[in-house]
């Protein structure tokens, strides 16, 4: 195992969203990532979220017998960090809690992530990266004039859960290894996505943003930032912000439409000039067209296509991980270059492994086995330690 993070190890209880998704970045970059999991899921379905368990071991483990229990803190014992993935008060039931575990590891850093959080009127509800995006105020300004889009799962499952999580991560084991004592994260998806807004809770009260869907220079109203309907059903994006890029766009497109950044009023109007325009050629042809360093337009790809356009080929942005494309690690490192990504790991997968690691004999595991404490997946990866 190689990359900056290497010698870091991190328990994770298992789970869909942020906390796998944070796994996988840490794992790519060299830490040494362990889930444990349920046992109802060993040999079962993939996850949905499949792709992100790469770069991550597996332990299947009935964490609700105490024998379970007691493997959870013999895997803390030489961890850095845990990830509890419950809603508040489940894991002390479980004797997981901060206060259990770090009686094994005083210097574990225990980051609990949830979507609310661990207090307010809201800390036991369950929610969706739709109900986070809504309470912080991103999905009021995300969509039409006439009713929000939720954007994929991307601002809270991910931008404000699993990468927020990461940055905690790093930044309290960093501490923990100056101070010798851990400290316990209250990571939650809310406050993430209201991380993200930063800018725009600033703009507001300075009169840069209004806070309308649709009528401001990044939300899809500006004639000069936003996406146009191509001759063949396809789009190009259009991101000519500054007035010069916007000259050279125009120029290109051969229309004479103003810029008029400070003039909204003006900016439907224009919009359908250039819409007009576009819709005169394929995605195709103004890809050619307008290929030029101060353009700003570039296809609108599809998930199946963005993988094949040069510029992704030419950094090898996407890499394949048993035959199945998906994002190479990030961001890229001169020299802790991390190895390249293991198989994504499914429940169970390496059990017998890690039960090994923590210094069972095979006697003691086929007893922890045959009495429903862990299972064993019988996957194809199971040997993998």
């Amino acid at each position: 195992m190689s990359g900056p993070l290497r010698g870091v190890r991190i328990v994770m209880m298992g789970g869909l969203g942020p906390a796998p998704f944070c796994g996988m970045l840490l794992g790519d970059l060299g830490a040494d990532v362990v889930r444990v999991d349920a046992l109802a899921g060993v040999d079962g379905p993939p996850p949905i979220d499949y792709t992100v368990r790469r770069s991550q071991r597996s332990v299947a483990v009935d964490v609700k017998d105490p024998r379970g229990r007691d493997l959870v803190h013999r895997l803390v014992g030489a961890a850095d960090a845990f990830v509890d993935v419950y809603r508040p008060g489940v894991a002390e039931r479980l004797g997981i809690g901060p206060d259990a575990l770090r009686t094994h590891n005083p210097r574990l850093v225990y980051a609990r992530m949830t979507g609310y959080g661990q207090d307010g009127p809201l800390a036991g509800h369950a929610g969706h990266d739709i109900n986070y995006l809504a309470l912080a105020g991103a999905l009021h300004g995300i969509g039409t004039a006439e009713s929000p889009i939720p954007p994929l799962n991307l601002v809270g499952d991910y931008g404000g859960g699993g990468m927020l999580l990461a940055v905690g991560l790093l930044s309290a084991i960093l501490e923990a290894r100056e101070s010798g004592e851990g400290q316990v994260l209250d990571v939650a998806m809310v406050d993430g996505v209201a991380t993200l807004l930063a800018p725009y809770f600033g703009m507001v009260p300075a009169g840069t943003w209004r806070d309308r869907r649709q009528d401001n220079l990044l939300d899809g109203a500006a004639h000069f930032y936003g996406a146009y309907a191509t001759a063949d059903g396809q789009h190009v994006a259009v991101g000519a912000m500054e007035a010069k890029f916007y000259a050279e766009l125009c120029d290109r497109l051969g229309v004479d439409v103003p810029h008029d950044d400070d003039e909204p009023a003006a900016w439907a109007a224009h919009r359908a000039a250039l819409a007009a325009r576009f819709a005169e050629k394929s995605r195709h042809e103004w890809e050619q067209l307008l290929d030029s360093p101060g353009c700003c337009v570039t296809p609108v790809l599809s998930l199946s296509e963005a993988p094949r356009h040069p510029h992704l080929v030419a950094r090898e942005t996407f890499i394949a991980v048993d035959g199945i494309t998906q994002p190479a690690p990030a961001p890229r490192f001169s020299r802790t270059t991390p190895d390249a990504p293991s198989s994504p790991s499914l429940p169970g997968d390496h059990t017998h492994a890690l039960l090994r690691e923590l210094g069972f004999d095979d006697a003691a595991v086929t007893e922890l086995v045959d009495a429903g404490i862990v299972a064993q997946s019988n996957s194809h990866r199971q040997t993998k330690g």
